[in-house]
């Protein structure tokens, strides 16, 4: 079962896609939220969790989604840019202090949506 509808997504006010480009990116963007809340909604019914915590882990894929449509890609792989660019003698870098810096596949605005909701603890516990 899909976590979010169109309807939804567009409701919460994100970038207007068309809902094909919206289907296509749901399941990865799905997919990633899974990861960052171990799970938890494929152990939990998430229509039967209280509606804060329902409403913010929806919003957080329309966020992932978005974010998806934006970077044109929905892999690691794709979203990252080269540090660097060299064509000839001239030489076009990001710089010292961004060179540590990677690029995430996770949307940075979902933390935003997820803390709070105790969906990101990382403690050992029963699923419940």
């Amino acid at each position: 079962m899909p976590y979010l509808t169109y309807e939804e997504y567009l409701d919460f006010g994100f970038a207007e896609i068309e809902n094909a480009e919206f289907q296509r990116l749901l399941p990865k963007a799905s997919d990633v939220i899974d990861s960052i809340t171990r799970y938890f909604y494929r152990y939990n019914d998430i229509e039967k969790d209280v509606p804060f915590r329902r409403e913010q882990f929806k919003k957080a894929v329309a966020c992932q989604i978005e974010y998806f449509h934006d970077k044109g890609a929905t892999s690691t792989h794709g979203i990252n840019v080269p540090l660097s660019v060299q064509i000839g003698r001239t030489n076009i870098s990001t710089g010292e202090a961004n060179q540590k810096r990677i690029n995430s596949i996770i949307a940075p605005d979902v933390f935003m949506y997820l803390k709070g909701t105790g969906l990101l603890y990382r403690g050992i516990g029963v699923m419940a």
